[in-house]
């Protein structure tokens, strides 16, 4: 059992260091005593004369003095154990030169009796690195020897095959090796990277590229396929799946190895879950411009309690605002928000406000007492059919809470107001898809004018986020628990899906990186088809479409798209330096126009839906609540 290491800054630490510097100087004096000893052995052939091993002696405290002191300066102490890398190579290999440098330079300065051979200096520093750079290797094979040992015990321990990228896939299986009861027996890798073929990372052979693994499973007689998550694209984790699948090989996944590095060794494999197989490349983004926005500013986000404006309220912490306002009209949602981030809230850096931003006198009182300089306004109804029955309610929750927030942050002087938006903006059929069109154009219009000085208005436009409250995938999920039906409205129709954390991180990159007045979309990828998506979430519990469990084609339900669009047909997109972000370019509305038409709405919102309706056909012409046919409502069976 291995002695724990006491924590740092407690005297046993530093008796611990102490300790650790002092076997380090044991083997390291001795290793370079022999090393200058060598150098004279091998400059004279062999024959070493009293006078020459008298010079050894007088000039061996000069070296051993200025060589530990090198290494020292250079740390080369952390590079003193059993994972000694190419990085720590690099580094020994620095150090012994700037000191074979140091001492040619000091021995120049010394009588001509007394010099060092030029010889031996330099055959010194062969032999210094080739003892130490060839002990620490030798070391780490040792270590790598035991440890594939004790992997190739397979006794009681379930064959695998690792699937994955190279490096994240190194990260998961070091970290099986330090788990002393691991039940899992890794029989090959395959990976991303054609030249590692036939190779060997940590100690077990690649067998194949990512796509193989079905086959190569099959080869090693491997029952389970462990999946590397977060670098694979969802693409090709559907393929994995498919094929394992025919061959009846079970694919797991193992959780982001992010979580192990940094220290989170108990991992549990997961099954695969719809999250996998719609996942997408991820893009690098500015985090230094990004952080640089944020820190140290006062920052409000509304709707923190959903699932975008929670995300952006973690995300934002992150970046070291001086404060971060969270508020939410849900009491309850904001009671579980405050104890996720509850030793921010302790420290001051986190507010937790339950207010409506329909109520101006109360969102008035806000921006006075606090001040903020970025507001990112997440806080809407979101439901299709419920806002169809309740249009006036539609129109006071996203109009007018969008008019208090957006008057509000010119009024106080905000630096940036990023507004977020939806797809159903574009050529709405749906009442909360008309409000959200008429909340980007208030918002536009009130971003500066030529030479006018003021707030940014930023809007952000994006489509579905995966497994946000209500949506289609936690919807199936319950009803796939249930025993079924499976409910879908119509065979044909297509969403776009994004995660929850990708369209935050977007979103906060947008409003970054916004002059004012645009209308940022998200690139989506590509649409996905809600029956392939049932039959994936079905296929995923083990069960089968149609004969375990039933499909009903319940018809389109009031204000629902067939398909969602990211851009008008007025609309022009322009690329950004940002590979996922785009600009839709589009015909505004002047300020005293949408001013007014948004005045009259909110006068009309307790008035009867017809007239409500009406009014928003007035200011968004492209709205159209006219329903497409629906189907019947049908029932896939077994035959």
């Amino acid at each position: 059992m291995q002695t724990p290491i006491p924590p740092f800054g407690t005297p046993h630490a530093f008796q611990h260091r102490l300790g650790r510097r002092v076997k380090t100087l044991l083997v390291l004096l001795p290793t370079l005593a022999l090393s200058l000893l060598g150098a004279y052995w091998l400059r004279f052939d062999g024959h070493l004369q009293l006078d020459q091993l008298q010079q050894w002696w007088a000039a061996l405290p000069l070296v051993l003095v200025v060589k530990t002191a090198f290494f020292v300066w250079g740390r080369l102490g952390r590079s003193w154990h059993a994972f000694f890398s190419m990085h720590d190579a690099v580094r020994l290999a620095r150090v012994i030169c700037l000191t074979t440098l140091a001492i040619a330079a000091y021995n120049t300065l010394m009588p001509a009796e007394a010099r060092l051979p030029r010889g031996v200096i330099a055959i010194d520093a062969c032999l210094t690195a080739l003892l130490l750079g060839g002990s620490l290797t030798l070391r780490r094979r040792i270590r790598e020897h035991r440890e594939r040992r004790r992997f190739g015990d397979s006794k009681n321990r379930q064959a695998v095959v690792i699937a994955g990228n190279a490096i994240a896939s190194e990260v998961f299986l070091r970290s099986l090796r330090t788990g002393n009861h691991s039940k899992y027996y890794p029989v090959g890798l395959v990976t991303d990277r054609k030249r590692l073929l036939h190779r060997e990372v940590a100690g077990v052979p690649v067998l194949g590229l990512v796509d193989q693994a079905a086959e190569v499973a099959q080869t090693t007689h491997a029952k389970t396929v462990l999946l590397v998550s977060g670098e694979l694209p969802g693409s090709q984790v559907r393929r994995i799946v498919e094929r394992c699948d025919e061959a009846d090989i079970k694919v797991q996944v193992v959780p982001d190895v992010n979580r192990i590095v940094d220290g989170h060794v108990d991992f549990q494999p997961r099954n695969v879950a719809i999250e996998d197989l719609l996942g997408r490349e991820s893009v690098s983004l500015d985090d230094t411009q990004v952080a640089d926005w944020v820190r140290g500013k006062t920052v409000l986000v509304t709707g923190s309690c959903g699932s975008i404006g929670s995300e952006l309220s973690r995300q934002l912490l992150r970046l070291e605002p001086a404060r971060l306002l969270l508020m939410d009209r849900s009491e309850t949602g904001q009671f579980f928000l405050e104890r996720e981030l509850e030793a921010a809230v302790q420290q001051g850096q986190i507010e937790i406000i339950v207010a409506d931003a329909t109520d101006y006198a109360r969102m008035e009182a806000l921006f006075a007492q606090h001040r903020p300089q970025l507001v990112f306004h997440a806080a809407a109804y979101k439901h299709v059919p419920l806002m169809e029955k309740h249009p006036g309610e539609a129109v006071k929750n996203i109009v007018g809470a969008t008019r208090n927030l957006a008057d509000l942050a010119r009024e106080y002087d905000v630096e940036t107001f990023v507004m977020v938006s939806t797809d159903k903006a574009v050529n709405p059929t749906s009442v909360m898809g008309c409000c959200k069109r008429i909340a980007e154009l208030y918002s536009q219009s009130l971003n500066p004018i030529e030479d006018e000085q003021g707030c940014r208005f930023v809007t952000v436009r994006f489509g579905n986020v995966l497994g946000s409250a209500g949506s289609v995938i936690p919807v199936f999920r319950n009803q796939i628990a249930a025993g079924g039906p499976l409910t879908i409205t119509h065979p044909d129709m297509t969403r776009f899906f994004m995660t929850i954390p990708e369209a935050s991180q977007l979103v906060i990159q947008a409003g970054c990186v916004g002059a004012g007045g645009e209308i940022f979309v998200l690139d989506m990828g590509e649409p996905v088809r809600i029956m392939d998506l049932a039959r994936d979430m079905v296929r995923l519990s083990g069960l089968q479409l149609g004969i375990d469990i039933e499909l009903k084609i319940s018809g389109l339900r009031p204000g629902e798209k067939l398909y969602e669009e990211l851009y008008a047909e007025d609309e022009t997109r322009r690329p950004t330096p940002y590979p996922k972000i785009l600009v839709a370019d589009s015909i505004t509305m002047s300020r005293l126009e949408i001013t007014r038409h948004v005045s009259r709405l909110l006068q009309l919102a307790e008035a009867d839906g017809l007239t409500v309706r009406k009014h928003l056909q007035q200011v968004v012409p492209s709205y159209h609540p006219e329903l497409l046919a629906a189907p019947q409502p049908t029932r896939l069976r077994a035959a």
